[in-house]
């Protein structure tokens, strides 16, 4: 069957069982990917060591489906580092979707060798495991930061610059040996550079929060606001539903122009911090919020970014299914603690 639209995917899926391996399973998007997997009937292996993670965000998964589709998924508490942890996993999977990392600029910038040690060894460890199992697909999460200092608008997946921090070389070394076992070795795999993706379970709290969750547990709380930078810092926010779409096509796409390659993962909009800002306020109903208190820029961000999807479309079949107003729109009537 070929598969040009998400519906086609959703029907493959639902007339055909694979068993996937999801790493960082307990994370933001790993746990929206085993959501889906699960609704869609599929058998999920995942592994996460929740050192960023968060097993809540299972159980809430777990929670919104029924018994038998529960019964599809085996969790293995585990490092990607370890040989040892990993290599029972890989009996029998079809497909990887390599969502593990420690993500975070400026942590990348306090812990270089930390950051490197799970986004690269810990990468490598699970690409060459993905290698010897023989899976059908190996697909994994880059990032927009590969584009570093290029100044080119909107961002193409040809033309990069100078990485600006070293999570930001870690995930162009990942793209590097992606492409590499695939020469090397024949491997698919498919590299997907998100673009500030946003939704439900994404962790508010902590120096190294994402924007959105933590802008809106700080005016729920009713606590100070900061952005850094004028505000006119510009980004291509991407409502986690759009990702778990790409993830998914990218595993069963039949285009052979598609693999071993990179793709933006993206809607293709630019906002910036100040009209985020008042988006959120505005879907939170906040008429007397606190205005935000600006500070120095954050070191390693880039200045403007916008992604180009017109790849992801054409090769995949991949259209954002959400905006960033729909996705907040979406993600806020959802917040239990909502007005």
């Amino acid at each position: 069957m070929a598969i040009s639209s998400y519906t086609d995917l959703q029907n493959h899926l639902l007339s055909k069982q694979y068993t996937w391996l999801i790493t960082g399973v307990a994370g933001f998007i790993g746990s929206h990917l085993l959501e889906e997997l699960l609704k869609l009937n599929q058998n999920v292996v995942g592994i996460d060591n929740f050192s960023t993670g968060n097993e809540q965000n299972m159980v809430q998964v777990l929670d919104s489906v029924n018994e038998e589709q529960r019964k599809r998924f085996s969790f293995h508490r585990g490092d990607i580092g370890s040989k040892k942890d990993c290599t029972p996993l890989f009996e029998h999977i079809d497909f990887v979707l390599h969502q593990a990392a420690l993500g975070s600029v400026p942590r990348s910038i306090t812990a270089p060798d930390i950051t490197h040690e799970n986004n690269v060894t810990g990468f490598l460890n699970i690409l060459l495991l993905a290698k010897n199992a023989n899976v059908k697909r190996f697909i994994y999460a880059s990032s927009s930061s590969v584009y570093g200092d290029s100044p080119d608008l909107p961002k193409v997946e040809a033309k990069i610059g100078n990485p600006l921090s070293p999570y930001a070389v870690t995930k162009l070394t990942n793209e590097l040996y992606a492409k590499a076992f695939s020469t090397c070795y024949h491997i698919e795999t498919i590299g997907l550079r998100y673009f500030n993706v946003f939704g439900l379970r994404q962790n508010p709290n902590g120096p190294y929060a994402a924007v959105i969750p933590r802008w809106i547990s700080a005016l729920l709380a009713e606590e100070p606001i900061y952005i850094n930078g004028d505000g006119e810092t510009s980004r291509d926010f991407c409502y986690v539903t759009n990702a778990v779409h790409a993830n998914l096509l990218a595993a069963l796409t039949t285009k052979t122009a598609a693999l071993n390659r990179v793709f933006n993962v993206a809607v293709g909009e630019q906002h910036t911090l100040n009209q985020l800002y008042e988006f959120i306020v505005a879907g939170l109903h906040k008429k007397n919020a606190q205005q935000p208190i600006y500070r120095e820029f954050r070191e390693g961000d880039i200045r403007h970014s916008l992604a180009s999807i017109e790849d992801i479309t054409l090769l995949l079949g991949y259209s954002p299914a959400f905006t960033l107003e729909e996705g907040l729109k979406q993600m806020l009537s959802k917040i239990p603690s909502r007005p």
